[in-house]
């Protein structure tokens, strides 16, 4: 049993959210505009697999219209979602909705979110919807991961080889940012890596491109707080 101190009205009631229900759409949305800072260059098209009860009810509870809402950067309490195809056409974004039902070994409100960018590089994001409003990414291009948002974050895409952590922390140090939490994921020794380091203060773009200076640091992207 919960106590009190262990939830907060969040947590309870979840966030305000144009549509009827929490999960399928305020976590949607969450899903695919934490989705949405995972690549650097402009967006040309996304592909959203649904899996499970998103994938049966994605129209009638509006996930649709919430997940490319979440792709152009839209808040849960923005009237505009109702309206998000009429704005992504606007904006150039091309999209399409596909559906697996017959998957069981997911979370029912699963959402695989493909993203091309300009220049033809695709990266796939997998997301959950996990009561509530809130949302957790659950895999980068097939690398396990756990993101939630929840704090200020820098995702950086690097080698597996020593002491690129340790560079990162450094700059982190520097700019007088706490570390509040921190931890890495790799395809296989050696091979690629993410780091995911969730901090009390925000970051600003001079540390990432700081990061991204680094040998062996492929690219790093910074999550805003949801």
């Amino acid at each position: 049993m919960y106590s009190t101190k262990e939830m907060s009205v969040f947590d309870i009631i979840g966030p305000n959210m144009i549509g009827p229900s929490s999960s399928h759409t305020a976590g949607a949305l969450r899903i695919a505009r934490l989705a949405r800072n995972m690549v650097k260059r402009p967006i040309e098209e996304v592909t959203f697999v649904l899996y499970g009860s998103f994938a049966m009810t994605y129209q009638g509870h509006g996930t649709d219209k919430a997940l490319v809402a979440g792709m152009l950067g839209f808040d849960t309490e923005d009237e505009r979602i109702k309206e998000s195809f009429t704005f992504a056409k606007e904006a150039g974004l091309k999209y399409q909705f596909k559906l697996d039902t017959n998957k069981v070994d997911v979370h029912p409100n699963t959402v695989d979110i493909q993203i091309t960018v300009e220049g033809g590089e695709t990266t796939t994001i997998t997301g959950v919807s996990i009561g509530g409003g809130r949302a957790v990414l659950k895999k980068i291009n097939g690398v396990e991961i756990d993101l939630s948002g929840d704090y200020y974050t820098v995702v950086i895409r690097h080698r597996d080889l020593p002491g690129v952590v340790a560079a990162v922390t450094d700059i982190l140090s520097k700019y007088n940012i706490n570390i509040a939490f921190m931890k890495l994921y790799r395809e296989n020794r050696g091979t690629i890596a993410y780091s995911i380091i969730e901090t009390d203060e925000s970051l600003i773009e001079e540390i990432i491109d700081r990061i991204e200076e680094l040998g062996n640091v492929f690219q790093a992207f910074l999550i805003e707080k949801l």
